[in-house]
């Protein structure tokens, strides 16, 4: 687990084709790696990559077929910026929300607006992630915990602080960029625990319908 607070700024050291799989370098600039360990969780840039060999100046990591296809990760180059973060501990300061690092999939940031010395995003969601993304929800975007400002159908509004802006890779973003998104894990479960013990049935799709919302008890009449 996560929280969303980037602790370091690193790059890309090297990309390695692995069978379909990709090993992944990673320089790791000031974040501390005394405590790390074989086998740790760090987040790159949202993506929870478990550390396989530690290096001079950061770690290796191993990306899966289904992590290069839900993510921006198999898309990124050499010298790349990514944001960091180690996993958190018992004693760690929650100052974001809770991030697993599993990403649910890849945005578009459709503009960049300066705001005094802030910075407005618009982001596009994919449709089928649209659901799970409130006004003032938390929503992670490239491992950073960012608030809703506002939604308009996939759409949705990000405002960047100065200090957010200079310790994370957000500071480089304009119009066009691809980001990982994951939404707010509560969301995920709700829907999933909505569906009851249809939830069992194949085919489901962790869809919520009409016909199970009635069966709920909910309705177009209900106030």
């Amino acid at each position: 687990m996560f929280t969303g607070i980037i602790q370091a700024v690193g790059n890309i050291a090297s990309l390695q084709q692995r069978g379909g799989d990709l090993r992944l370098g990673l320089h790791c600039g000031s974040l501390p790696m005394a405590d790390v360990n074989l086998g740790d969780s760090i987040a790159v840039s949202g993506v929870c990559l478990t550390v396989i060999e530690k290096t001079a100046h950061g770690f290796h990591a191993d990306v899966s077929g289904e992590t290069l296809k839900r993510t921006i990760i198999g898309r990124l180059a050499v010298n790349d910026a990514v944001n960091l973060e180690k996993a958190l501990t018992l004693e760690t300061r929650l100052g974001g929300h809770l991030v697993s690092g599993h990403v649910d999939g890849f945005g578009t940031v459709t503009a960049r607006r300066e705001d005094s010395r802030s910075v407005q995003f618009s982001v596009q969601a994919p449709d089928e992630l649209a659901r799970y993304i409130a006004t003032k929800g938390s929503v992670c975007v490239d491992g950073v915990s960012l608030t809703v400002n506002a939604v308009d159908g996939a759409v949705f509004e990000l405002n960047i602080v100065p200090h957010t802006l200079a310790e994370t890779t957000l500071r480089d973003y304009q119009a066009g960029q691809q980001v990982n998104l994951e939404v707010d894990l509560v969301a995920r479960y709700l829907e999933r625990l909505l569906q009851g013990d249809a939830a069992a049935q194949p085919g489901r799709g962790g869809q919520i319908t009409r016909e199970l919302l009635e069966a709920c008890g909910f309705s177009a009449d209900s106030k």
